[in-house]
């Protein structure tokens, strides 16, 4: 099975803040991003998104009929939500660091529980889908899916990289 994923373009917010769930509008229109990512996809294409604000705007450029689903959210960072990461207690942090895919963000989830949800939802939509999928996502959930894809270590695809506007074509045999 394909996969597309795409990361969202850049959310209107400061740099510095910590947003996961937290539903921001696009800096800029979508519009000739979804123009250039159109190029790179197929035809036939069946397209997921986050149905947070920064994903909906591109899924519904990019195709006529976008389906949303929760489990494509970011990361929830609960207290941590829209604050500067520097303002974020350090000890949390270093906890964080210290356990990253176990560790639970004070009313939010850890990375575990995102994986999990995210695989699900892979599980659930590529056993029926009949042509190659696109995600309109998030960085989280790339790393997740990228990292399963490639099978690399927690500590790699944790460190992962991905601009906005980025496409990520997978190969997924899972």
């Amino acid at each position: 099975m394909q996969l597309y994923l795409i990361r969202h373009p850049q959310p209107d917010v400061a740099s510095g803040v910590c947003y996961g769930q937290s539903d921001l509008t696009l800096m800029h229109e979508p519009f000739s991003l979804a123009k250039q990512l159109q190029q790179q996809l197929p035809d036939n294409i069946t397209l997921f998104s986050s149905p947070l604000t920064r994903c909906r705007e591109l899924a519904q450029a990019l195709h006529a009929d976008p389906v949303y689903d929760e489990r494509l959210k970011e990361m929830h960072f609960g207290e941590w939500e829209m604050q500067m990461w520097s303002d974020i207690p350090r000890q949390q942090l270093d906890q964080w660091a210290d356990n990253p895919l176990h560790y639970t963000i004070p009313g939010g989830e850890s990375v575990a529980q995102m994986r999990q949800r995210v695989l699900e939802f892979v599980a659930d939509k590529t056993s029926l889908a009949q042509s190659p999928l696109a995600l309109v996502a998030h960085a989280g959930i790339m790393k997740v899916l990228v990292g399963e894809a490639r099978r690399m270590p927690i500590k790699e695809w944790m460190a992962l990289h991905f601009d906005y506007g980025t496409l990520v074509k997978l190969d997924w045999n899972l």
